[in-house]
């Protein structure tokens, strides 16, 4: 009030005047702004740019150290090409098991060399393959058919490599029979090389490969042939122990599930197995599988290159070792049975919920920043308690007459029979890897 007072008693014919002085005063001052912003950018804009930049990169997992730049959430992920019809409405792993015998299976077990005997089930007595017959339908959509010359041209010139476990293995072993029967015999080969198993398809520059790493990160059952360890301890921060040979791959998939199920706890070792008195600590199952899964997100995180690779996690694999989970009389198993759980709400008691809650949670919370696939295998697999290879498998053992006498007491109610139920695992892979 007082400033509009003092120019209130400016004589109207010098209030022009005025003004021009004072307009005149600032002209100096602005020209000589001007040239210093212009000297400034011109000294110091590259420094300026980097500067800019920084700010607007993602946090990071591991702050000590460099990570790719993320991809943008609008940005479609690598290799992907279309949209399935009804987009992201459709949820591939809610559905129902059609019977197809037009379609499946997807190949014979007799044409693929390469399924390991503790999968062969026909070739190992099974009667009938009525397991064969199934196709995963989901309630939204049409799952993509899986097309052999179009996955290995995504590959072409390019590594997928499989980690984790012996189901993980048999997921591995599905794809490379998906694969094969459009090759020449001349044109792959298949080499195993103590945790790594490389299949290759030559005329595709093209591998896709095992590594066996059952906890992702170091353990003392990481041995490829000689594992069966009840007392089963993991090395805490170890995971570059494995991920130095995942380096270089452009699709991951990976698993780790079944080897945590030792009970509520589990050993974590602090130091290094070499340590002649080592340190370990007890926690939850829980917690431990917790540190397995950051750990293995910080490494693909300051590893991969996000804007040219994907990274897939398939959930964990049910098995049915006990038929009272289906409403049979106790005792049972997964022996003989040749029909699916009808029930679309089962959910077996081997399959840990609050283990299913970590990974689903730690990956969403860092989805932006490591955007992993998640194939949610877990429902859809817990209705086919008849796909299991049960008794039809090479026996690494002799049998005694007591198990020959009971054959529920050696059945194998984890592993699948193939072809089978990891065929389909493979088609929501590529359902999601090109029309995610």
């Amino acid at each position: 009030m007082a400033e509009i007072m003092k120019t209130s008693h400016i004589p109207p014919s010098n209030i022009s005047y005025v003004s021009v002085v004072r307009k005149s005063k600032l002209y100096p001052f602005l020209y000589t702004l001007f040239i210093f912003l212009l000297l400034f950018a011109y000294l110091y804009g590259e420094e300026l740019a980097q500067l800019v930049g920084q700010f607007s990169q993602f946090s990071q997992l591991d702050a000590e150290q460099p990570v790719p730049v993320r991809l943008e959430k609008k940005e479609k992920l690598p290799f992907v090409i279309d949209e399935l019809d009804d987009g992201e409405s459709c949820n591939l792993f809610s559905g129902k098991w059609v019977r197809d015998e037009m379609t499946r299976p997807l190949y014979q077990e007799a044409d693929c060399p390469y399924i390991q005997p503790q999968l062969t089930c026909l070739d190992r007595g099974r009667p009938e393959k009525d397991y064969q017959f199934w196709r995963w339908q989901p309630f939204e959509c049409d799952l993509p058919s899986f097309n052999a010359t179009m996955m290995l041209e995504a590959l072409r010139g390019k590594k997928m490599l499989y980690v984790g476990d012996s189901l993980n293995r048999g997921q591995f072993t599905s794809m490379v029979c998906l694969l094969q029967s459009v090759i020449p015999p001349q044109a792959k080969s298949f080499v195993k090389n103590g945790s790594l198993t490389v299949f290759t398809a030559m005329d595709y520059n093209a591998t896709v490969e095992f590594y066996w790493a059952p906890f992702l990160l170091e353990s003392n059952a990481d041995d490829a042939i000689v594992h069966r360890i009840s007392d089963r301890m993991v090395r805490r921060d170890s995971i570059n122990t494995h991920g130095d040979h995942w380096k270089g791959r452009d699709i991951i998939v990976f698993n780790s599930y079944l080897w945590w199920m030792t009970g509520l706890e589990m050993k974590i070792l602090e130091g290094s197995f070499k340590d002649e008195e080592k340190k370990v600590v007890e926690v939850s199952t829980e917690d431990a599988y917790s540190m397995a899964i950051n750990s293995m997100l910080g490494w693909v995180n300051r590893t991969m290159d996000l804007t040219k690779t994907r990274v897939f996690f398939t959930s964990m694999s049910p098995t049915h070792g006990k038929s009272q989970d289906w409403g049979a009389a106790p005792g049972g198993n997964c022996y003989n049975q040749t029909t699916m759980i009808e029930d679309p709400n089962y959910w077996g008691s081997d399959s840990r919920k609050s283990i299913m809650r970590v990974i689903s949670n730690i990956l969403q919370e860092h989805q932006d920043d490591v955007p992993v696939t998640f194939l949610n295998i877990t429902q859809l697999s817990a209705y086919r308690k008849d796909a299991h290879t049960a008794i039809y498998k090479k026996q690494w053992n002799p049998l005694t007459p007591e198990q020959i006498a009971n054959p529920v007491s050696y059945a194998d109610c984890v592993h699948w029979c193939m072809p089978g139920v990891q065929d389909t695992w493979n088609e929501l892979l590529f359902a999601k890897l090109f029309y995610a």
